[in-house]
């Protein structure tokens, strides 16, 4: 569970370097950025358990009409939901608008997927 929300961290962090809409205003030390990136990743993981799943079932046609396509716009949403919070809760990290989120999101589920397929499940036998 920690390597994963670790991962997620760093898939953000990676986000945020690549994008130019995705930024973390922080001039401090790299430490200061880095436990900042481990804030959002909080945030993220946060809205991603708790608005994800109304987000799905409400838009559960639109997901079966577009064979899951939408949900690259549903975690484009809920990265800008992320920037948001993260605006109220005064943390230094932003999306400026809506394409810039869907880009991130992309970039972010891919990285993800990657790095989540290297962790593994410890136990678990793969088939």
């Amino acid at each position: 569970m920690i390597i994963r929300f670790l991962v997620s961290a760093l898939a953000l962090g990676l986000a945020t370097w690549l994008l130019p809409g995705i930024t973390l205003d922080y001039a401090g030390e790299p430490a200061g950025a880095a436990l900042t990136m481990l804030i959002v990743a909080a945030i993220f993981g946060l809205v991603n358990a708790v608005i994800k799943p109304l987000f799905v079932f409400v838009t559960s046609p639109l997901l079966l009409i577009t064979m899951g396509l939408f949900l690259l716009v549903i975690n484009a949403a809920l990265l800008m939901l992320t920037s948001w919070v993260c605006a109220q809760l005064g943390v230094p990290w932003g999306v400026a608008g809506f394409w810039d989120a869907v880009w991130g999101a992309l970039l972010v589920s891919i990285v993800s997927f990657v790095l989540n397929s290297f962790v593994g499940r410890r136990g678990e036998v793969h088939r």
